[in-house]
């Protein structure tokens, strides 16, 4: 991984809880997995139909049937259950899963979530992204602050289709942490060596600072 990939996971982590039934959306999320403590007891749950998702496989040790939602080869802790998409659906659309640690593209200052495509690119669908920020009892998305061109990705607007309207409750950089409350988007973090004005710079929303960072 990258540092900003590295900090970005180190800190998603510790959003997780003993108990927690999690789904880990593809991409970074799914690198979550391997870094869950030992001790902690939590079913990771993939929509296409496994709740018990243990770490990456090593290699030479891949079985090609049991794969993660990205079609990313994983293992099943014992215990493990496998399903269809239907009553995967049913646990997601039902409020089972207490937390939902997705990936973005964009997010907005009022909690908006763009992650599914790109206008232009082929994508297939927005897979379960739409009924995961309905149903997950939280939702935390992680990403890098900016994109490849260097703008913010955390932005007053979307500019690309919505997954859903005022769904994120954390957000989650190689930055900074951001919640979404009421009151606007508030500045709770910030990562290891980045200053409160840094994260101004590099971020298009408008976002409030808790007064223990101001006070740093």
């Amino acid at each position: 991984m990258s540092n900003a990939r590295t900090r970005i996971v180190k800190r998603a982590v510790q959003e997780i809880q003993d108990g927690m039934n999690v789904n880990l959306g593809i991409g970074i999320p799914t690198l979550i997995a391997n870094e869950i403590p030992a001790d902690f007891n939590v079913l990771l749950q993939s929509e296409n139909g496994l709740l018990g998702i243990g770490p990456y496989p090593e290699a030479g040790k891949e079985d090609p049937d049991l794969i993660n939602a990205g079609k990313e080869t994983v293992t099943a802790i014992e215990g493990a259950s496998f399903f269809d998409s239907a009553e995967s659906f049913a646990m997601i659309r039902g409020g089972h899963i207490d937390l939902a640690i997705l990936g973005g593209m964009e997010v907005s200052e009022r909690g908006d979530l763009a992650n599914w495509m790109i206008p232009g690119k082929m994508v297939k669908g927005m897979g379960g992204a739409m009924d995961l920020v309905n149903g997950a009892k939280r939702v935390v998305v992680i990403m890098e602050h900016v994109n490849k061109k260097g703008e913010s990705k955390v932005k007053k607007e979307c500019t690309l289709p919505l997954t859903g309207k005022q769904v994120v409750h954390r957000l989650i950089t190689d930055l900074a942490v951001f919640d979404f409350t009421p009151d606007g988007m508030v500045l709770v973090e910030t990562q290891e060596g980045v200053t409160v004005e840094e994260v101004r710079q590099q971020t298009e929303a408008s976002f409030q600072v808790i007064h223990e960072l101001l006070t740093k």
